[in-house]
């Protein structure tokens, strides 16, 4: 009896270190796998969304398999796993419905790509550039250098806006000048600066003309189309010269009110 009792431990004892073994050494092998894998040449060359959303669904594989060979070493009958891995799993179902929509709405930003990684999006009261699309989460990095995640599920459900989808952007902004001043002078000088910018596009022509006013002010819409990447340095470059401009002009009471999409 205690020699039945001392093998039975030697057995149970020998699973459990062969168990840690294999955990270790299997979680090292998923590591240098997951390096290789983002140097095979093929999955390179996928899109950035593809090839996140892949290297998220291999790990958790390689993972899965990894927890799965431990339970096998360990002698725990496999049809038993099964079965309580589909209670388990109808539970869990349940219990997690929002991360799997998240996960859903993961694979149909892969497939329909409203959005790529780099680009500049706002969703959600949310604005920042796309640094990876995950298994449930969309990684953004705001313009002030802060991390958000966004649950893919949410994401596919809501509005965005992606300024990095079309090769150009217009600039908008809006200045008010004394209702004394001569409009024609005040719309061609607003013309000669934005001409003057070689990062406003000649075509479409830029844009200045009265919009609306009060009984003490004049509004001048002044319009701009630029590449995508210098929306913002043309924006802050018009703001200041043509500023700048009505007042070397001697322009009344150049004050400024700037309306923009951002």
């Amino acid at each position: 009896m205690p020699e039945s009792i001392t093998q039975l431990c030697t057995t149970v004892v020998g699973k459990i270190l062969l168990a840690i073994i294999v955990y270790f050494v299997g979680k090292w092998i998923i590591g240098k796998l997951l390096k290789l894998t983002s140097k095979i040449k093929g999955i390179g060359a996928l899109d950035p969304n593809v090839r996140t959303f892949a290297e998220s669904a291999i790990k958790w594989v390689l993972y899965l398999v990894l927890v799965v060979s431990i339970i096998a070493i360990l002698g725990v009958p496999m049809a038993s796993v099964i079965t309580v891995l589909g209670t388990a799993g109808a539970a869990i179902a349940l219990a997690l419905q929002g991360s799997l929509a998240n996960l859903a709405g993961g694979i149909m930003l892969v497939i329909f790509k409203p959005f790529k990684v780099g680009d500049y999006i706002e969703t959600s009261g949310v604005q920042g550039i796309v640094q990876s699309i995950n298994l449930f989460y969309t990684v953004l990095t705001t313009l002030d250098n802060k991390r958000v995640n966004v649950p893919n599920g949410g994401l596919m459900n809501a509005t965005v806006t992606d300024y990095s989808a079309e090769p150009t952007r217009r600039v908008d902004l809006t200045f008010l000048t004394a209702k004394s001043e001569d409009p024609i002078r005040i719309q061609d000088v607003m013309k000669e600066v934005m001409a003057a910018n070689p990062q406003v596009l000649a075509d479409p022509a830029p844009f200045a003309q009265v919009s609306g006013g009060t009984n003490e002010a004049m509004e001048f819409t002044v319009r701009a189309w630029c590449a995508t990447g210098d929306y913002w340095d043309v924006y802050f470059a018009l703001l200041e010269s043509i500023t700048s401009r009505l007042g070397a002009e001697n322009v009344k009471a150049p004050a400024v009110r700037v309306i923009s999409d951002k």
